[in-house]
């Protein structure tokens, strides 16, 4: 039992004008979760992912739901 754990906060996100992207290198593989602006095309990098349960982390703390397309 945990007496003091830490409460996860959902952040927040612009729905109407950003999408989730995985920006994912062809060369070493490296793989970086973030949000692009759908009007200009800016990348927003929020998390770098190492491990599968690292996409997940970031999926729930935003609490985005089904696929995140990638981008090479």
């Amino acid at each position: 039992m945990k007496l003091f754990h830490k409460k996860q906060d959902k952040k927040e996100y612009d729905k109407e004008n950003e999408i989730p992207v995985i920006r994912a290198s062809i060369c070493n593989g490296e793989q970086v979760a973030g949000f692009k602006d759908k009007a200009t095309g800016r990348f927003t990098e929020i998390a770098y992912l190492r491990k599968p349960s690292d996409l997940e982390s970031f999926k729930a703390e935003y609490g985005i739901e089904g696929e995140i397309s990638k981008e090479y």
